[in-house]
């Protein structure tokens, strides 16, 4: 396919002595954009059918000669770009005819992004999260390898329409949910802010493209349930280690990665004789305080002498993340629960059912949780008003059944 140029006067763009703009347009694939050349025309000098300047004009030689030299140049940027057998577009050539094809490729930026994160790993990021933004690069890269074609793209082309290619790339390419996209969407964002910090762009193309987060349900135990689970005879000491672990995180709030490196350098009694647990999180780094509730307590002196945990500095026996849930599973089926219960539901669990139901201030949750803003804690507050009316209807529901039932004689 070829492209097309031409030459045209803009009379709305005036310099001072009333000469016109000479801009340059070029069309490619269905597309076109214009630029100035920097060069300027009267009207009455200007040649529409020729393109050019009138020849009888004073130094008219000079002009259209600096407008054919813009013209090849255009023309060799084409058929450099159309033998790299890379994709190109008519932002491309634009880039490159303003020599800014040098700019900064945006997974360039990424990993600048990435190397920060490292070198402030727990302060402020945790590893994991570093491994976050790892899949988000590489997602990233495998978009603009398999659908652009290229190695890298400047962080300077990225619009509405890249953005929206990829957040079509990774849903159909991956079957990823909405949420999971959106957070790709959400490395991608502070990648780019850093870019405009940097100097690399001006604006952020996240500011017209706009990416919703559904709204997601976050299982919970009632507290029939978690008692359920408490008072269960197991003569299996797998699974009754690990249930004691995940009513010890019910109890706390504390996530699979802080129990894990619960130590008796976290426990602190305060003036109040109170024990505490202090310890700031793993993922943020936000410190938490607890106060250790008797059933939390009964849990940790119950293994104060573990053999698997003797001599080392942890205070109870956390197998990896994958084995913890593989047993809860067994959990949740011998305690009769039709849930799928996770370390993390223990989280959901202290939150809603131990405290919030108890009268426990939001305020003060989002304290214990160690949340950096009190948004994410009222996430709780919905579901438990979410419960509350499930309740209410299932209650209502029998109410019209013991008044429509026939009296018995």
């Amino acid at each position: 396919m070829k492209i097309s140029i031409n030459f045209l006067l803009r009379k709305s763009r005036k310099s001072e002595d009333g000469r016109s703009s000479i801009c340059v347009r070029y069309t490619y694939r269905g597309s076109r954009t214009e630029l100035s050349t920097g060069l300027y025309a009267l009207p009455e000098h200007w040649d529409i059918s020729r393109q050019k300047i009138n020849s009888k004009v004073k130094g008219s030689k000079i002009l259209n000669e600096n407008l054919d030299r813009i013209k090849i140049e255009i023309l060799d940027i084409f058929n450099q770009l159309r033998s790299s057998n890379e994709e190109f577009d008519v932002i491309t050539i634009k880039q490159k005819l303003l020599k800014i094809q040098d700019s900064k490729g945006i997974l360039d930026v990424f990993d600048y992004y990435l190397d920060s994160i490292l070198a402030k790993l727990n302060k402020g990021y945790s590893m994991e999260t570093y491994k976050h933004y790892k899949s988000s690069r590489k997602r990233l890269s495998e978009f603009i390898t398999k659908k652009l074609r290229r190695s890298d793209i400047s962080a300077l082309s990225i619009d509405y329409k890249f953005l929206n290619a990829f957040d079509v790339f990774i849903k159909k390419n991956f079957n990823n949910s909405q949420n999971t996209a959106w957070n790709y969407h959400k490395h991608l964002r502070r990648v780019l802010n850093l870019a405009i910090s940097l100097d690399y762009i001006d604006k952020n193309p996240y500011s017209k493209f706009k990416v919703r987060l559904d709204e997601t349900h976050r299982e919970i135990l009632s507290s029939d349930e978690l008692k359920r689970i408490e008072g269960k005879q197991i003569q299996i000491e797998r699974l009754a280690v690990v249930r004691d672990i995940f009513v010890f995180a019910c109890y706390t709030g504390l996530s699979f990665s802080d129990i894990a490196k619960l130590s008796a350098f976290h426990i602190q009694q305060k003036n109040d004789g109170r024990e505490w647990i202090i310890i700031d999180r793993k993922k943020t780094n936000n410190r938490c305080r607890i106060p250790l509730l008797p059933k939390a307590k009964e849990i940790l002196k119950k293994y104060e002498d573990y053999p698997k945990i003797s001599g080392k500095a942890i205070l109870l026996p956390v197998l990896t993340n994958q084995k913890m849930n593989s047993y809860l599973k067994e959990l949740g089926d011998i305690c009769n629960i039709n849930k799928n219960i996770t370390m993390h539901i223990a989280r959901h669990t202290f939150a809603t059912t131990v405290t919030l139901s108890n009268g426990v201030p939001i305020e003060t949750v989002s304290k214990l949780l160690g949340h950096s803003s009190l948004k994410t804690t009222q996430i709780y507050a919905k579901v438990l008003d979410k419960k509350i009316a499930e309740d209410m209807e299932l209650l209502e529901s029998k109410l019209n059944q013991v008044q429509t039932s026939p009296p018995k004689d």
